[in-house]
């Protein structure tokens, strides 16, 4: 059993040298096999984007993992734990190969607002510093499969009643004031699923930031679809986010219209003409999108778009695509740990070059950098 419970599971550390940044890979892209019990804080069931994860610590190191997919349970990664000190251990193979922790369960989800919804049904600690969002858990594409994004689950935490459809801006400011004052949340990040309006959610996010910055001093990160009039990014500058986040997910045309047609209506170019306006308001290194390596994307398209974001000023989040349970891709292969290092190396070098650093980020994904090892690959 890879997951055995052992009293001194410290005589079988390995004696080969362990390399942080390949273990994160194979770990977020293998998952890890929690069969042995949950720890921690409570993990990310469903939801827009990255989904099924858990935070766990290695070393200094805290990343977002994928314990709740299919792929997870046959993962040559493992938990062991020493029942006399509670210490957890990470294992491979059935060896253990380094210390593991898991963040503890934030203070501010044992509060409920004065109407009674839990706080952890209006924002979620992500890693051990982050406070995210969906501020609207619909969009007008999930209900549609000929317009549903194939990777997304959205739909699924809210039909779990583990989130409510849409949370007020007063209700996000609460939250963000009780997650600041008790847990030591960093930043904020709120992204939405894209209502049927052309401003794609950017005036609901004007909203809630403003409401939320009134209350708290919190660097947050907004995330929608490219709105129709780019003046929304300096609405939102002015209420308050720092940073924006515009995800392509997919960069090849022909595998955008398999993966989400409605979403591939709005052309690359489009996002492009989006990305240069956003960057003269929020600054360089302040836009983001995310790149999901492994719904079919080369090496080569990951590289090549990586590049011409970098070169007007936006960020390339590369994460390993996860398949989430309840999505029709839910039994897709994630990319391997060979595709990813090999990816990353070469993005990391162009970031490099350009002197574009995730650490900079005021507020955001990248920021964070827990659900991909590629800021690990900037220096």
């Amino acid at each position: 059993m890879p997951n055995s419970v052992s009293t001194a599971p410290a005589e079988r550390f390995v004696t080969e040298p362990f390399n942080l940044q390949q273990v994160i890979i194979d770990l977020q892209t293998q998952g890890l096999n929690l069969r042995s019990g949950e720890a921690g804080a409570s993990g990310r069931k469903g939801g827009a984007g990255p989904s099924d994860h858990k935070a766990v610590t290695i070393g200094e190191t805290t990343v977002m993992v994928p314990v709740y997919t299919d792929k997870a349970v046959t993962s040559p990664y493992g938990v062991d734990c020493d029942r006399t000190t509670g210490q957890s251990y990470l294992t491979r193979n059935n060896k253990v190969i380094s210390l593991l922790a898991f963040p503890h369960q934030p203070k501010f989800y044992a509060l409920q607002t004065a109407d009674g919804i839990p706080y952890s049904k209006i924002a979620l600690l992500h890693s051990n510093n982050v406070l995210a969002t969906t501020v609207l858990q619909t969009c007008i594409r999930y209900e549609n499969r000929k317009t549903a994004c194939q990777f997304c689950a959205i739909g699924e935490s809210l039909a779990g009643d583990r989130t409510i459809a849409q949370k007020t801006p007063q209700q996000l400011a609460e939250v963000a004031a009780a997650a600041v004052r008790l847990d030591g949340v960093e930043h904020m990040i709120m992204t939405t699923g894209t209502p049927n309006t052309t401003d794609r959610g950017a005036a609901y996010l004007t909203d809630c930031a403003q409401a939320i910055r009134a209350r708290v001093n919190l660097p947050i990160q907004a995330q929608c679809e490219p709105p129709d009039d780019f003046r929304w990014f300096e609405r939102m500058r002015s209420a308050g986010i720092d940073s924006l986040g515009m995800h392509l997910e997919a960069a090849d045309p022909a595998v955008r219209q398999r993966i989400m047609p409605g979403k591939a209506r709005v052309p690359v170019s489009y996002y492009f003409e989006a990305f240069a306006a956003a960057v003269k308001v929020f600054g360089r290194g302040q836009v983001s999108t995310y790149l999901l390596a492994g719904l079919g994307d080369t090496q080569e398209t990951l590289l090549a778009v990586s590049e011409q974001l970098i070169e007007v000023g936006v960020y390339p989040f590369v994460v390993p695509f996860v398949p989430i349970v309840g999505t029709p891709l839910a039994q897709a292969q994630p990319p391997s740990s060979e595709f990813m290092s090999e990816i990353y190396q070469a993005v990391g070098r162009l970031l490099k070059q350009a002197n574009l650093r995730s650490s900079e980020m005021k507020a955001g994904c990248a920021k964070c950098g827990a659900c991909s090892a590629l800021s690990s690959f900037e220096n």
